[in-house]
């Protein structure tokens, strides 16, 4: 599992003397030998490679990687290039779309919202192949639920976009005056229309950012 280097590393640290984490790290070395496990193990951390703890604008919770062949690689929601857009993310362009009149990409990869501050955090991690939530319950959502609290921590705006269920239940570790957390339903096909549809969280985030002073966010994706 590749290392986490930068200013993360103070939050991860003490986790990883945890006796939870040490059986962690146990079973996932024993999964990534045995079995195909996504994503890769050197992406497992890319959304903390690509969005320092002291960049962070704005966190999107999901949940579970994608568990087919070359779409997961650490952020959620995203998936590589070349891959088709998966249902969730075709919703959340066209909300891009309704609420900023963004040109809808040929592709879902996030990498650009990651590096301008857009933490896109999984409450678990990894996953076997074409099983979905099978490392739920093995110690991921501890070690996210540190993250979630060192982010609740920093002493400036932030923006919360909690959708769905899962996400909207760590609402209850979210007390920072400074933040904003928008809710809505989740952007799958399932239930989209039941709220995230109309729901503008895009431009509001945006909104909230200049209002206290920092750059918004440029949700552009280009295509490739």
């Amino acid at each position: 599992m590749g290392a986490i280097t930068n200013d993360w590393l103070k939050v991860v640290k003490p986790e990883l003397e945890k006796p939870y984490y040490k059986e962690l790290y146990q079973f996932m070395t024993q999964e990534y030998k045995t079995r195909i496990i996504y994503p890769p193990a050197d992406d497992i951390f890319n959304a903390f490679h690509f969005t320092p703890l002291s960049k962070v604008k704005v966190l999107i919770l999901g949940q579970d990687p994608y568990h087919n062949e070359n779409q997961a690689h650490g952020l959620s929601f995203s998936v590589k290039p070349g891959n088709e857009i998966p249902p969730s993310l075709k919703n959340i362009y066209k909300e891009l779309n309704d609420d900023l009149g963004l040109a809808i990409p040929n592709n879902g990869y996030l990498r650009k919202w990651a590096e301008q501050g857009v933490l896109m955090l999984n409450t678990v991690l990894t996953v076997r192949a074409h099983q979905a939530n099978s490392h739920q319950n093995r110690g991921w959502e501890q070690f996210t639920d540190a993250i979630i609290s060192a982010v609740n921590k920093e002493d400036r705006p932030i923006v919360y976009l909690l959708w769905g269920g899962p996400a909207r239940r760590k609402k209850s570790m979210l007390n920072n005056p400074k933040h904003l957390i928008l809710e809505a339903s989740h952007p799958s096909p399932l239930s989209a229309y039941r709220g995230f549809f109309g729901c503008k969280h895009f431009s509001k985030a945006n909104a909230f950012l200049k209002e206290h002073g920092v750059e918004p966010i440029d949700w552009q994706i280009e295509d490739l």
